[in-house]
């Protein structure tokens, strides 16, 4: 089922699934360098904060909003409660690794030979998650939730993303092709989206996510 296929509006969520393997390749980059110090880098980078931030807030929403609904809804499915539990389950491997990973940051001594495939593992879990949502979760969810259940999970992203939207809408933007970009501004009040253009863009570029710090 494409994303144009569902009853449910879920272009935002394939929009925040693209931005997150988007950070995820220009991690693998950085700890791929080999010019400068990977874990210095990833340790003082805005972007890392950002990726972490913004993907905790919406794994944690789908936890709090769609997990506990769908599981009420599903009783007498056993494969789909099967499915559910899976995607519960890979949420649960992805703090972890990101803990790990800021351990490996913080060893000055032996983080630097850990980092790589600690980032490794984030790349590949991340992203099995991802595509296994995309391919038979979010048909699931389509199939078995009304809009306004669906709906509870953008608000309650949303709040948790809270005061951040400023860099929050650049950052899930950037890079994003421009007629999907313009499609995500245009469903939006026209003073976000003439802020967006004024001010957060601008002020977004300057942060420079992945530069190295001195």
């Amino acid at each position: 089922m494409s994303a144009t296929t569902f009853k449910l509006n879920m272009s935002m969520m394939y929009v925040m699934h693209d931005a997150l393997r988007r950070e995820l390749e220009r991690i693998a980059r950085i700890t791929a360098r080999a010019d400068d110090d990977p874990a210095r880098v990833l340790r003082t980078a805005v972007g890392w904060e950002m990726f972490k931030s913004y993907l905790h807030a919406h794994h944690t929403a789908e936890d709090e909003t769609l997990w506990p609904v769908m599981a009420e809804i599903l009783p007498g499915r056993p494969a789909d409660l099967a499915l559910l539990e899976a995607l519960e389950a890979e949420h649960a491997t992805i703090d972890p690794l990101l803990n790990a990973i800021d351990d490996a940051l913080a060893d000055r001594e032996r983080g630097p030979e850990r980092l790589g495939g600690l980032v490794d593992a984030l790349d590949t879990g991340l992203r099995g998650h991802l595509a296994h949502e995309e391919t038979d979760g979010l048909p699931l969810m389509d199939d078995i939730l009304t809009e306004e259940q669906w709906a509870r999970l953008g608000r309650t992203q949303a709040a948790k993303i809270g005061a951040d939207a400023r860099r929050y809408l650049p950052w899930l933007l950037d890079d994003l092709e421009p007629q999907r970009a313009a499609t995500v501004l245009a469903g939006l009040p026209e003073k976000f989206s003439a802020a967006y253009r004024d001010e957060w863009l601008p002020a977004y570029f300057d942060l420079d996510l992945w530069r190295t710090a001195a």
